[in-house]
């Protein structure tokens, strides 16, 4: 029999009822938190990572397998696409706007006090989920690493924990879904991490409406929290709902100890090649604890010998970790000095939503070359369906990118941004010797690159990726005039390999 950790309440519950706890603006019950040996997590292995910034800067480098790799796939997939309505954060909404509080009682026959969000949790089967046709997508898309979310904000655990009865293993579906996963990607040679949103849950939930929830029951404190009220946060920037940085965190000790506790469960468990927060883990004040989790985690790679990275948003993280930008049109415009990626959804949400509006092969192709050529990556966050299946459009849309990269995959993986990262219509990566020019569009004229007269570099050999003649060039001290075929060969970006050149 599976044997939890005791609940601990760090102080009693409050007598008020549950209606009067309900009522806005009232305080919530304190948190409750597991019981933890000494109340506090596991202690940091022995290695050459100390808790310390200092420490994290002087041992850690970007594993190779991210420089090289590129193009990694982030899952949004939890009980809150069983809704499949609003947004991923559907257990929020579903409790302060009233407008999907309506949609909820509508569709799922009760108020949020007697069907709640945990209500929700039965209904989330999983039947058709299969970790191989995963694998084998992922595969075909031509990504090199995959970051599912093991836990997001709604505090439903995606894995088997020893820690809490709210896991996918447990209830729901009755399935490690990280488990499952984590062997079929891996046994395609790919690297595997996991997300973390823990942070958030503190106050996710914090009712906003003058309405009864479930949230304040003491039967489910172990899942709820119970939340706790919000912190004045800045205003939605562009309109989007995001925790800003803040230089305060009210997070009580006891649940950041719980909060440790549960991302080393996921490292010793799993093994992640990365570690990736969202941006709750951003204030300053909670550095003690994320130095903590900085040492455990790169202590235990140097254990296994693989190299790992920790990945955040802002500057979370001061050093050790690979810089995350929540969407593409926060990504660098100019070529960076640092390595980063970005987390862009496959459509206008990240979890699954009945109707999401989804974008196209060519523009996240466009989006992926953009990146490479300033020193990024692109992890394309896609949505399943609550049943387990990924939507045949979404498949539709990563095997377009994986045709594009079985030809131009040679100008994308393994290499490195060059001296600029393009000119006009055309964009650089270099690897050994070679210079590869990635044009957006197919040209009018002869292609000229400004960028590579003869007294800098001589060039040897021009080829087309995905075709077999070498084309025609001109080299003089103004630069490099490369002469196409006259027939348009096609509607996609292309590859030039540039051969010979000193980078």
């Amino acid at each position: 029999m599976r044997r939890f950790f005791k609940v601990l309440m760090i102080v009693t519950i409050l007598s008020q009822t549950v209606e009067s706890l309900n009522a806005q603006n009232q305080p919530s019950p304190p948190r409750v938190t597991i019981e933890l040996p000494g109340g506090k997590a596991a202690a940091i292995p022995k290695g050459p990572y100390q808790p310390t910034w200092e420490s994290i800067k002087e041992n850690y480098s970007t594993p190779e397998w991210f420089l090289d790799g590129k193009f990694g796939i982030f899952i949004h997939y939890g009980v809150y696409t069983v809704a499949a309505h609003a947004s991923e954060w559907y257990p929020r909404h579903m409790y302060s706007n009233p407008e999907v509080q309506r949609w909820h009682t509508e569709h799922f026959g009760g108020t949020v006090d007697k069907i709640g969000y945990k209500d929700l949790i039965p209904l989330f089967k999983m039947e058709q989920f299969n970790a191989q046709e995963w694998a084998d997508l992922f595969e075909a898309s031509g990504a090199k690493y995959v970051v599912p979310t093991a836990e997001h904000h709604d505090g439903f655990a995606m894995y088997d924990s020893k820690l809490t009865k709210w896991d996918s293993k447990d209830m729901g579906p009755k399935i490690d879904f990280i488990g499952e996963l984590s062997k079929a990607v891996r046994k395609k040679g790919l690297k595997f991490g996991v997300s973390n949103h823990r942070m958030e849950h503190w106050d996710f939930m914090y009712p906003k409406l003058g309405t009864k929830t479930d949230l304040f029951d003491p039967a489910y404190a172990d899942f709820y929290g119970p939340p706790q009220p919000e912190p004045v946060r800045k205003p939605a920037v562009g309109g989007e709902e995001v925790i800003e940085d803040q230089n305060y965190a009210p997070q009580s000790q006891a649940f950041l100890e719980e909060w440790l506790a549960r991302c080393q469960e996921l490292v010793d468990k799993y093994k992640p090649d990365m570690f990736w927060f969202d941006n709750g883990v951003n204030s300053r004040t909670l550095d003690p604890i994320k130095l903590r989790f900085a040492a455990y985690y790169y202590n235990r790679a140097k254990q296994w010998n693989k190299a790992v990275s920790i990945s955040t948003k802002s500057d979370a993280y001061l050093s050790g970790s690979i810089r995350d930008f929540e969407r593409q049109g926060r990504a660098p415009k100019e070529l960076t000095d640092y390595v980063w990626q970005v987390d862009d959804p496959i459509g206008d949400k990240f979890g699954y939503v009945e109707g999401m509006k989804l974008s196209n092969s060519a523009i996240i192709i466009r989006r992926l070359i953009e990146n490479v050529s300033r020193n990024g990556n692109l992890m394309l966050n896609i949505s399943p369906k609550s049943d387990g299946t990924i939507p045949q459009e979404q498949k539709e849309i990563l095997l377009g990118i994986g045709s594009w990269l079985k030809i131009n995959g040679d100008g994308i993986y393994g290499t490195r941004a060059w001296k600029k990262y393009g000119e006009g219509a055309i964009r650089f990566t270099s690897k050994n010797k070679n210079l590869y020019a990635i044009c957006l569009k197919w040209p009018s004229e002869p292609i000229f690159i400004a960028s590579l007269p003869i007294i800098e570099s001589k060039v040897r050999k021009i080829s087309f990726l995905g075709f077999p003649n070498e084309l025609e060039f001109e080299q003089n001290e103004q630069g490099l005039k490369i002469i196409l075929p006259k027939e348009k060969i096609t509607e996609n970006p292309f590859t030039l390999k540039i051969e010979g050149i000193n980078l």
